[in-house]
């Protein structure tokens, strides 16, 4: 059983529930932590966006860094319910938005309310390769603010495209199989 928890910010070393049963790879501390230097001033402030959130591990870390708010996306009920109470242990659901829908139907819901995101992340099921699908509705949708960023963790197997649509890849760090991917408008 692996344990996750809230590297720095207002929720510090809060370990945050999983569900039982949890059958994907959660964003792993390393990378969470490289992610975010990564990063770094571009996240307090900002509105966040968890795509295919699992635990919230990484929208809740936003949020705990400053994020003025995030909304979390998770197509399985078990794994929303986590969520929301990963979002209350931390103290942070007061800033949180959390959708129980498939990201193809949430994204467009998110495009009519004319939210506009300052930093994306998403981290789909590593075999279904269908990160430029996504890439492709976030920019569709027109999600993203003009500066904003979107950050694809991926497996170091799954090739993604140097652009899509109107974005462009900006910068790429792996470690070990997770590759970090890092999108914005050119």
């Amino acid at each position: 059983m692996f344990v996750l928890r809230i590297i720095t910010g207002t929720a510090k070393n809060r370990k945050l529930k999983v569900p039982k049963g949890f059958e994907v790879r959660p964003t792993s501390d390393r990378v969470k932590e490289a992610l975010f230097n990564i990063l770094g001033d571009l996240v307090p402030g900002c509105l966040f966006l968890d795509l295919f959130a699992g635990t919230g591990n990484v929208g809740i870390e936003a949020l705990s860094r400053g994020a003025a708010g995030a909304v979390f996306v998770e197509k399985i009920r078990k794994n929303v319910l986590v969520i929301e109470e990963n979002l209350v242990l931390t103290g942070l659901h007061s800033r949180a938005r959390v959708i129980n829908l498939d990201v193809f139907k949430a994204l467009p819901i998110l495009g009519r309310e004319g939210l506009l995101f300052d930093l994306v992340f998403l981290d789909p099921p590593y075999l279904k390769k269908i990160e430029a699908e996504v890439l492709s509705d976030i920019v569709g949708n027109n999600l993203l603010k003009p500066r904003g960023r979107v950050i694809v963790e991926s497996s170091r197997k799954n090739l993604l495209p140097p652009a899509v649509d109107l974005i462009k890849l900006n910068r790429q760090e792996k470690y070990g199989d997770t590759v970090l991917s890092i999108y914005s408008y050119q």
